[in-house]
């Protein structure tokens, strides 16, 4: 999960005070929940289905586990290269992505440059620029706005200083989608505003969605694009800890592979060797995903509107996840930490807002890792902290 138990240092730092509404949501985060509703994940793979759905097994009893490519084994790359639009010499593995973008960082923003983070954002986004040591500024989207992205407001960020510009598409925590026109609109402006900078997009939710083809990458953009992915979310296998970057520039991404090379040697050859297994054959796979996801959500929307117009909620687009929000006209301070302090009672865990860039009053809430049986009861537990609370 998003390691919600770790609390404050995945917090943004603009949020990072021992308030009481912190102190009543510590124990929500720490403990061990009969209803995890703050994981962001699909259900989890299970070996055997991996196996099962990759077509491999015993040839795996001859892989030598030696140490592998800096840049990833040559058959991953080249399967991730054809999904996403690139050739497969753009591609860099890595153990997850948040290392990717750290590496990014510490490349980028050396010599007094800086990052902008569009928020609300996968909180460990902040985390690895803070610990890069990146002067970050922050460009905020709004639940009054559902999410979308506002890109006279990002660009207005926008200096000649900035070297990063970081955002999840689909978003984390919300779901929400970022128009092509919107991305090239921010791309032009960083031309104008920022022409040193690079946009990094973080992917890893864009073949979580609920029927549709997932939209294109945003990988053959340009040269000042990196994507980055994972199997963590839409695939259910974060244990694999198989993440990437599409860097097409050569020289950069050059030396982001020799800072991996230096902090790491290699990525795991059995995850790397299981994943491209995988992707090769991921239909099967995704489409079952698609239709629990979709089927969740469904279930999340009727449950909303149940308790409509008290609960707000910025419906998804692509995920596994969405956001929703205690209507700030209707609901008090007071009442929204009964709420947060409710939850525990209930054996409930929601991620709070606060740990991704929002309001007290506004929450993120995975639909996808719970089987339905399981959502439906935590859902009902749900409204009875809601009944019992506000």
């Amino acid at each position: 999960m998003d390691h919600l138990h770790r609390g404050d240092q995945h917090r943004p730092r603009r949020l990072l005070g021992r308030s009481r509404l912190q102190l009543v949501q510590r124990p929500l985060m720490n403990a061990i929940p009969r209803f995890n509703l703050a994981e962001s994940t699909v259900r989890s793979l299970r070996l055997e289905e991996l196996l099962l759905f990759a077509e491999t097994g015993s040839g795996l009893l001859d892989l030598p586990l030696d140490y592998g490519d800096r840049a990833g084994l040559p058959a991953l790359r080249e399967v991730l290269a054809a999904q996403s639009g690139v050739a497969p010499d753009a591609v860099v593995t890595l153990p997850g992505t948040m290392l990717g973008l750290h590496l990014l960082a510490r490349r980028l923003c050396r010599a007094g440059g800086e990052a902008l983070l569009v928020t609300p954002c996968y909180g460990p986004s902040r985390t690895v620029l803070d610990q890069a040591g990146v002067v970050v500024r922050t460009a905020r989207l709004l639940f009054e706005e559902g999410y979308r992205p506002d890109i006279a407001r990002i660009a207005a960020m926008l200096r000649h200083e900035t070297r990063l510009v970081v955002l999840a598409d689909p978003n984390n925590p919300s779901g929400v989608r970022m128009p092509r026109e919107a991305v090239q609109a921010l791309l032009g402006a960083m031309a104008r505003r920022a022409p040193r900078a690079v946009l990094f997009i973080d992917e890893t939710y864009r073949e979580a969605t609920y029927g549709p083809e997932p939209a294109p990458s945003a990988a053959c953009l340009g040269p000042r694009v990196v994507t980055a992915g994972s199997l963590s979310k839409a695939h259910g296998a974060p244990g694999l800890r198989i993440g990437w970057l599409t860097v097409p520039d050569a020289p950069l991404r050059e030396e982001l592979a020799a800072a991996k090379e230096a902090l790491i040697l290699s990525g795991s050859v059995l995850d790397e060797t299981l994943a491209a297994a995988l992707l090769a054959r991921p239909e099967g796979l995704l489409a079952e995903r698609r239709h629990a996801l979709a089927h969740a959500l469904d279930m999340v929307t009727c449950w909303q509107a149940d308790h409509a117009p008290l609960l707000e909620m910025v419906r998804p687009e692509a995920g596994a996840l969405c956001c929703l929000r205690l209507n700030p006209a209707r609901v008090g301070p007071q009442a929204v930490m009964r709420f947060w302090a409710a939850l525990p009672q209930k054996e409930l865990r929601l991620a709070p807002g606060p740990w991704f860039g929002e309001a007290p009053g506004v929450f993120r809430l995975g639909f996808g890792h719970l089987p339905p049986a399981a959502l439906a009861a935590a859902l009902r537990a749900l409204s009875r902290v809601l009944e019992e609370t506000l």
